[in-house]
């Protein structure tokens, strides 16, 4: 049975993370708490679906105050398939040198700041394009992908260097390169994706890591809370107190 098999590779992904990426994890959440702590932002970058893990973090129930989400329609949104903003213009978009420069000056940064950018493959120029800018401007460089399955892929950007290459902590998200991973009778490529999943499971070690740091050093966090338990009757004002927050904080971007 095809599911099970599926079943089986995302387990086997997640358990490589856990054998392998823990110490990186623990790096990649120090920066990040350390941003956060001084008022400051880790600003989360990606395009096409590694968009997803940057919307999984905030806003979102259990998640908290201190990631700000960058996310470009043009680079997200192309559920249309064809026609108008469909998946043709998104790769043209991706590979765009100088578009990523465009995307960094909609914004105000600090060398306080951590940029962290999900991609799958290192290679796309927008991608390198923010982190470049983010490293003139100070920033660390946080990359999650599919490090060490693109070893000796080579770089779409004019810089010479993948993602990877430029980042100051890389974790790897032990997804395989061809990301799908289930092979289907008759058929040359395979199906059953894995990177998601992967993306997702390091979203939420990092996030719970970067918690337990700042909650460890005394920093009150404000925690997304679920709104729909029944009896919980303080949960709006946690949740204004939430987004009064995150709008003082989005007041210096």
């Amino acid at each position: 049975m095809l599911a099970l098999e599926w079943l089986k590779n995302a387990r086997a992904v997640m358990s490589k993370i856990e054998d392998s990426q823990l110490e990186n994890i623990k790096k990649a959440a120090t920066l990040m708490a350390d941003s956060i702590e001084a008022g400051r932002w880790v600003h989360t970058f990606g395009c096409g679906h590694a968009t997803i893990p940057i919307e999984e973090m905030y806003p979102r129930i259990g998640g908290f105050v201190g990631f700000h989400p960058m996310v470009e329609l043009p680079l997200t949104f192309f559920t249309r398939i064809t026609g108008e903003m469909g998946v043709h213009q998104f790769l043209f978009l991706e590979r765009a040198e100088g578009y990523g420069d465009a995307i960094m000056k909609s914004y105000n940064f600090d060398k306080r700041d951590t940029m962290w950018i999900f991609s799958h493959t290192g290679i796309n120029n927008v991608n390198i394009d923010v982190a470049l800018k983010a490293k003139e401007l100070g920033m660390k460089v946080i990359v999650f992908g599919s490090a060490s399955e693109s070893v000796g892929k080579k770089t779409r950007h004019s810089c010479g260097k993948t993602l990877f290459e430029l980042a100051d902590i890389v974790v790897d998200s032990c997804a395989p390169l061809t990301d799908a991973s289930v092979p289907l009778k008759n058929h040359f490529d395979k199906v059953g994706p894995v990177s998601t999943l992967a993306f997702v499971t390091l979203v939420w070690m990092t996030v719970t890591t970067v918690a337990e740091i700042l909650a460890e050093r005394g920093v009150k966090l404000y925690i997304h809370p679920s709104h729909n338990v029944p009896g919980d009757t303080t949960a709006h004002e946690r949740l204004d107190a939430c987004l009064a927050a995150y709008k003082e904080r989005v007041a210096g971007i």
